[in-house]
């Protein structure tokens, strides 16, 4: 945990960032993020999930290549900027819904998911506000549905985790009998990736 900065960060905070910056993180542009989508779509096991869920879809970049393995996909972000360009991005793909929804104060209900993904979000969260989403996404889960972990692994000053504590608070739930599997995992040069599923 950062004590620099122990609180979750406000939806203000990001329309400040895509107030500056339409692509802050270079999903559009980087090719470190191209090669990520690879490799968290390569991650998934099955070719077709009936129900996802989304965690901070941002500009929907992600979301438009994940789309094809869904039935339906919810995909759901704090900032109504980057939701905007999401939509025009999916605009030809009737299968996904785009809500402005924020995590662990709301959650879709009552749905169970297949697929949940959270990606690049979790460092976002307060120690406390991920111990609420933990527990509302694995409530949300099918049985044998399947939670993808992907994040950044460096410490950033202004977050208030970083992306190894959400994969070790996550991947706790996986030990002693818990509610998750954990499938497999991997580590790259700058984050890593977890694949767990509801027992």
């Amino acid at each position: 945990m950062n004590p620099n900065q122990p609180n979750t960060l406000p939806p203000a905070y990001f329309d400040d960032v895509y107030r500056a910056n339409e692509d802050p993180w270079g999903f559009e542009t980087s090719t470190y993020e191209r090669e990520k989508y690879a490799t968290t779509l390569a991650a998934l096991p099955h070719s077709q999930y009936a129900r996802a869920f989304e965690i901070g879809c941002s500009l929907g970049v992600l979301t438009e290549q994940l789309a094809a393995r869904c039935g339906h996909l919810l995909a759901v972000d704090v900032a109504e900027a980057p939701l905007l360009r999401a939509r025009q991005r999916c605009a030809h793909l009737p299968q996904v819904e785009f809500r402005l929804l924020r995590v662990p104060e709301e959650f879709p209900a009552p749905s169970m998911f297949d697929l949940i993904v959270v990606s690049e979000v979790g460092y976002y969260w307060s120690s406390a506000d991920l111990t609420r989403a933990t527990d509302q996404i694995v409530a949300g889960l099918a049985s044998g549905g399947q939670l993808l972990l992907v994040h950044w692994t460096p410490p950033v000053h202004d977050y208030p985790l970083t992306g190894d504590e959400v994969h070790a608070f996550f991947l706790q739930k996986s030990s002693n009998n818990g509610p998750l599997h954990h499938l497999h995992g991997q580590r790259h040069e700058q984050y890593r990736l977890d694949l767990l599923e509801k027992i």
